[in-house]
């Protein structure tokens, strides 16, 4: 299995690297770092903006190849990805966001995973009776529900909360707050800012999991193994727990480790309205400044993202499957 997982990683590696490279190529191709310098009072000469990009690797005048080898040599030899056309270093930046991001969402994709995959064994297991019935249409409203939309209506419930107890229990924008020194007051501060957004993104994602894995089971429960395994002797829920359950397990495993990739970039809107400073925020950000080495850096994470969410998806395979470990 070792060996395996290092061919995969090996084999994502180089996907990355290729990932990467094109995509800077196209970055050049739709991005423009000397517009940022257009209608600044007083204006700077086409020379005078040439001098403040060439340092940091961003002039057109320099040929493209160029450009490349040196942003390519900086990170082969320095781990160096670069500085934006405002000079902001992409290294700080996605060192400083991605931890933010990272508490959002992996509690976020924790807690969406858990709810949807025990709902859709609670369901599963009590087919079109009310609580099946309930779960299904709460789970269809829920998963057409805008991010934005969810978003919203979290923040203005917890706004009357705050006023109706007449204390800030749940902080609406920002991360974390300033000058808050100690383990149990960071602590604290971190649980009333993390609320809000991880409530709006499980409301949203949850359906999904519930959905696919209700399906799932109930295929598996009507399977001639589990058929067996009852005239055996097993009840209904030790029969659907020890083997319809692991089977239909491979699939979710699977899409939850292709989803955190995705969450981990993708959560934009959610950013943006509860003011975190994330990775999601960061790649509009670099879009909108021209910012070619950090929308680079972006997509470069997302690959490395999606390569450990295919590494997960194979360890979870062999856990939930042991044909998978035998072969």
């Amino acid at each position: 299995m070792i060996k395996y997982l290092l061919r995969r990683f090996v084999g994502w590696m180089l996907m990355i690297v290729v990932a990467t490279n094109v995509t800077y190529f196209l970055a050049w191709g739709f991005l423009d770092p000397r517009s940022n310098y257009v209608g600044r009072r007083p204006p700077l000469s086409y020379d005078e903006v040439t001098q403040l990009l060439e340092p940091r690797n961003l002039s057109d005048s320099v040929p493209l190849v160029q450009r490349w080898w040196g942003w390519f040599s900086d990170i082969l030899f320095r781990w160096d990805w670069g500085v934006s056309a405002v000079g902001e270093s992409v290294n700080s930046q996605v060192a400083y966001r991605m931890w933010i991001s990272a508490e959002l969402v992996l509690g976020a994709t924790i807690l969406t995973t858990i709810l949807g995959i025990a709902l859709g064994v609670y369901t599963a297991s009590r087919q079109y009776k009310l609580a099946d019935r309930i779960g299904q249409a709460t789970s269809v409203v829920t998963m057409n529900i805008n991010i934005v939309v969810a978003a919203l209506g979290i923040v203005l419930l917890a706004i009357g909360f705050n006023d109706l107890v007449g204390a800030r229990v749940f902080f609406v924008t920002g991360s974390h707050s300033q000058d808050i020194s100690g383990f149990f007051p960071v602590l604290l501060d971190v649980l009333q800012h993390l609320t809000l957004p991880t409530l709006a993104l499980v409301l949203v994602g949850y359906a999904q999991y519930h959905l696919l894995q209700r399906t799932l089971l109930l295929d598996n429960i009507n399977a001639d193994y589990v058929r067996t395994a009852r005239a055996k002797g097993l009840t209904k829920q030790k029969a659907i727990r020890k083997h319809a359950l692991r089977t239909s397990l491979i699939p979710v495993a699977t899409q939850v480790a292709f989803t955190i990739p995705a969450i981990f970039t993708g959560a934009i809107l959610t950013e943006r309205i509860f003011g975190w400073n994330g990775m999601g925020r960061y790649f509009l950000d670099t879009i909108g400044k021209n910012d070619i080495h950090g929308v680079v850096a972006v997509a470069a994470f997302g690959a490395l993202l999606t390569a450990i969410g295919a590494i997960l998806s194979d360890i979870a395979i062999v856990v939930l499957d042991p044909r998978v470990r035998v072969s």
